[in-house]
């Protein structure tokens, strides 16, 4: 699939779930969220008939999400399902690992490729901060469950705020170091609890690429699969490698190749981009199959040139990450 700026279109994130196990400060309120209904979920059969349709246009990745996408019940059988569709060559996942050690195996059965475990900070009062009560025992575990697993390449994603992780930056280049993972620093973007952030908190990852280069000998590279947006580089000596997604400083979009699928049914064309197509709705009134690559059509030539982060207020927005899927 084609856009209207011909980026070749071939990877669907998928968020089965607005809920999650942990209630990060810059993600959600205090207070948690208004969760939506089970009726108001896509299925796991819904979900499958619009991968199975998406392969048919193009579609070849696809990548679960949540909110926590592990607390979705039976998620092996899902993955199952769609990892077996014609076309569809990589299933991965993004998780904040809590739930991970237990499930890796059945999920690995089933199907599942990659993992990608979300962790701002190696300190142990610090997670239990951010994260409003979790346990980074159990995200330290994730690792090495997915280690052991032969789940490669790990990813890490880690947001990078300033004041209160950015003195972890070369703690988490060690990590990668002594490691086969692969640390990627991510701008903090607004995207979540929008009263927690702030542009002077944004650290620009030019800027760790920088204290990072008096430290390390440092080598453009590449992980086996799965690269996307991220720009690799090799850590001469070590195992594994650290990456930067700078959506802020330096966005990407020229090169975003994605779609991506709301818990409820929404097809997105942009994260920040407001427009949705509601396949949900499609599929619940017995549209035909051509109805629903129309929606698919419709959505990616509405994907816009790049996004407007930064240059609007997020509160005006009528969705947050959670929401959206991460």
């Amino acid at each position: 699939m084609l856009d209207r700026l011909e980026r070749e279109i071939n990877y669907l994130r998928i968020s089965v779930t607005d809920r999650c196990n942990l209630r990060c400060r810059y993600c959600m309120p205090p207070e948690g969220i208004f969760l939506k209904e089970h009726r108001d979920i896509l299925s796991f059969e819904e979900i499958e008939k619009i991968v199975r349709i998406g392969a048919e246009l193009g579609i070849r990745k696809i990548r679960l999400t949540g909110g926590e996408p592990l607390i979705r019940r039976n998620l092996p059988d899902l993955v199952y399902k769609i990892s077996r569709i014609e076309g569809i060559d990589d299933v991965a996942i993004t998780t904040n690992g809590i739930l991970f050690p237990a499930l890796a195996a059945p999920l690995k059965e089933a199907g599942l490729n990659r993992v990608n475990i979300s962790l701002d900070t190696l300190q142990k009062d610090r997670y239990h901060y951010i994260t409003r009560g979790g346990d980074i025992t159990a995200a330290f575990k994730a690792l090495e469950t997915a280690l052991a697993e032969g789940m490669e390449p790990v990813k890490v994603n880690t947001v990078l705020i300033k004041g209160f992780n950015d003195d972890e930056i070369l703690d988490f280049c060690r990590l990668a170091f002594d490691q086969p993972l692969h640390i990627r620093f991510i701008e903090f973007m607004p995207v979540g609890e929008v009263k927690y952030w702030h542009r002077e908190s944004m650290v620009r990852n030019s800027d760790v690429l920088s204290t990072v280069s008096k430290h390390y000998v440092l080598k453009p590279g590449k992980i086996s699969r799965g690269n996307g947006p991220a720009k690799y580089f090799v850590l001469e000596g070590g195992k594994g490698s650290i990456g930067f997604i700078s959506p802020m400083s330096n966005h990407f979009c020229s090169e975003c190749n994605r779609l991506r699928l709301t818990a409820d049914g929404k097809l997105r064309a942009c994260l920040y981009g407001g427009k949705e197509q509601d396949l949900k709705e499609a599929l619940r009134n017995n549209q035909p199959t051509e109805e629903i690559k129309r929606i698919f059509t419709e959505t990616l030539l509405s994907k816009p040139e790049r996004h407007a982060m930064g240059e609007k207020p997020w509160g005006t927005r009528d969705r947050k990450m959670f929401q959206i899927g991460g």
